[in-house]
């Protein structure tokens, strides 16, 4: 789990500090205010596990190599230089520090000439052995076939995020006596709304199920296959509930319909009460509104953070709160309500035209 994360003079932030929940943590912010940087931030920092579970005895060169490779994958620079993450117009070092559970820490620092990044503090880092999940805006159920090969082989110009799902849908079920219940119920319920089940066979391989017949994933909505990313990364166990590490995804709402919406945040508010850390980023009012209609006060918690750039500074702030009424902030609510009174306006002058 993580529970801080500080960045200075990276990408599009001068500095910022977000303090996470260890249940459910929703970004807002306008587009350009960095919500997806965030997100990647704080998920090549968690990445370090694999290294950890691969290599034991791991140095510090090691870990800088590693990092430093992570971030140019995620963030895939001009050039493919670590320097252009800095922000520009700086003197400073751009920094990334995050904290997670247990004392453990990470911090390191990278200028203009960086080739690597360097480790300023790193407290237990390498007993940080909960794996991340990064679900990315895009589903990868309709291109799975053959990426991972292209993707090591061309260098496609996709980021790392897309690579990485695709290698954790890709391995094989885990014992279904070892799945949590609630992965049990989530996965019953997709399969429900969805009318059937996704099926992996290897190699990228995917289709789709019904009591009676067999399609190829492409033919499905582009809603289902997101749901059948969920489903089958808690199949594999990539997603366990108290084991594995944060889920990071970047706006889930994309092309699914109100009622796969609904089912979504009642899925993401079981796993968080029983120890899955989720960090996802939106710009839908309807999925903020699931959270804050579905969730029990009594046993969940969700942290709203809203990012917005300062007038006249123009640097990039952040508010958070765990209360979505108490949310200063909040752009999806701004637009919602000009839309209201946008829609109450025309309504007037037809009918004052009549």
């Amino acid at each position: 789990m993580i529970t801080k994360l500080d960045i200075k003079n990276f990408t599009v932030f001068n500095g910022l500090t977000i303090d996470f929940s260890s249940k459910i943590n929703v970004i807002i912010g306008e587009n350009g205010t960095g919500k997806t940087h965030l997100l990647k931030a704080a998920y090549g920092l968690c990445s370090g596990s694999t290294l950890f579970k691969n290599k034991p005895d791991i140095g510090k060169d090691d870990i800088e190599t590693a990092l430093t490779s992570k971030l140019l994958q995620l963030f895939m620079p001009l050039d493919d230089k670590l320097g252009k993450l800095r922000r520009h117009g700086v003197a400073e070092n751009a920094q990334l520090e995050a904290q997670f559970a247990l004392d453990k820490k990470i911090s390191v620092s990278f200028h203009t000439n960086s080739k690597s990044l360097a480790i300023q503090n790193s407290s237990n880092y390498e007993q940080y052995l909960s794996e991340p999940v990064y679900i990315p805006t895009k589903e990868v159920l309709s291109f799975m076939k053959g990426f991972n090969s292209l993707y090591e082989k061309y260098g496609l110009s996709f980021d790392q995020t897309y690579q990485d799902i695709c290698l954790l849908l890709d391995l094989p079920e885990i014992r279904p006596e070892t799945l949590h219940e609630k992965s049990k119920w989530a996965m019953t319920e997709i399969e429900g709304i969805c009318g059937g089940r996704f099926v992996f066979y290897g190699g990228g391989k995917v289709t789709f199920k019904t009591e009676n017949a067999e399609y190829s994933a492409n033919s499905m909505a582009e809603g289902f296959r997101k749901a059948g990313m969920l489903s089958r990364l808690l199949e594999t166990g990539a997603i366990q509930p108290g084991v594995s590490g944060p889920l990071f995804w970047d706006e889930p709402e994309s092309n699914l319909n109100p009622k796969l919406m609904e089912l979504l945040v009642q899925i993401l508010l079981e796993l968080s009460r029983n120890g899955q850390q989720i960090i996802l980023a939106t710009h839908d009012y309807v999925l903020l509104k699931w959270f804050d209609l579905l969730m029990d006060k009594s046993k969940d918690h969700v942290r709203y953070h809203a990012l917005y750039r300062d007038i006249p500074s123009g640097e990039v702030k952040i508010g958070s709160t765990d209360d979505y009424r108490e949310i200063e902030r909040n752009p999806i609510t701004e637009a919602f309500n000009h839309l209201t009174i946008a829609h109450a306006k025309s309504r007037l002058k037809g009918t004052e035209s009549e």
